[in-house]
C-alpha cells in the first residue's frame, strides 16, 4: 500500500493518478484521509486557486480535457454506460443522441458543464450484476449485448436498426439476470427477425 502523502503532495497525487475526474470519495482513498470535512476543504482550496475544475457537486476535475462518460459514472454510484451511448457507437442504432445514457438507481436527466446525461432506474439486482459489464479504465460500461436487453428492459417496443453486429450466445447468456418471463419472449422475438432477415 503506499505511503500516506505529506503535506505540498496531495494535489500531485490526484494529477499522476490516471483518472480525470475526483469525487471526494475518490480524493478520500488516494490520500488515505477518512476526515471527509478535510478532504472536501481541500478539494474546494485547489478548485478556488484554479488548480482543478469543479464539473458538479462534490466532483472535480484535472483539467478542462477529462473523460464525459468517467463523469457520468461518478454522479450516481453504483452505474455504469449503457443504452443509445454503447448501441450507438457498436452500430445497433444508427440515430445520433448527444446525451450520455447511464443505467442507475435514479431516473433523472441533468445537464453539467455542457454534458447532457441520461440517468436510467435499473432494478438493484440488474444494476449490480456485473455480466455483460467490461472496464475501460475507471468507466465501466455495458457490452452491446448488455446494452440491447437493457434497453428492452426498461422500452418493450424499440427499434433496433441492425441486429446483426450482436453476438446472440452472449445475449442469450446475459438474459436471465433480468429476472423477466415476457422480456425472454420479447427477445425471442427479436433473435427470430434477425435470423429472417440476415
Amino acid at each position: 500500500m503506499s505511503k500516506k502523502p505529506v503535506k505540498g503532495e496531495y494535489l500531485e497525487v490526484l494529477l499522476r493518478s490516471p483518472r480525470t475526474i475526483f469525487s471526494s470519495k475518490d480524493a478520500s482513498l488516494l490520500w488515505q484521509e477518512a476526515g471527509r470535512q478535510t478532504v472536501t476543504s481541500r478539494l474546494n482550496k485547489y478548485f478556488k486557486a484554479g488548480k482543478l475544475i469543479r464539473v458538479c457537486h462534490g466532483i472535480y476535475a484535472k483539467d478542462k480535457n477529462y473523460n464525459p462518460l468517467e463523469l457520468a459514472t461518478k454522479i450516481y454510484t453504483p452505474s455504469y454506460i449503457s443504452f443509445e451511448t454503447v448501441l450507438g457507437s457498436a452500430g445497433v442504432t444508427f440515430q445520433y443522441y448527444g446525451n450520455i445514457f447511464v443505467a442507475s438507481y435514479v431516473t433523472r436527466e441533468i445537464e453539467t458543464d455542457g454534458n447532457r446525461i441520461s440517468f436510467i432506474r435499473m432494478k438493484d439486482y440488474v444494476l449490480t450484476d456485473t455480466t455483460g459489464i467490461e472496464h475501460d479504465g475507471d468507466v465501466a460500461m455495458a457490452t452491446p449485448e448488455r446494452a440491447f436487453l437493457d434497453r428492452i428492459y426498461v422500452s418493450w417496443d424499440y427499434h433496433f436498426d441492425n441486429l446483426d453486429v450482436l453476438n446472440w450466445d452472449k445475449v442469450f447468456s446475459i438474459l436471465p439476470i433480468y429476472r423477466n418471463k415476457t422480456m425472454n419472449k420479447k427477445v425471442a422475438k427479436y433473435f427470430k427477425y434477425y435470423q429472417e432477415n440476415k
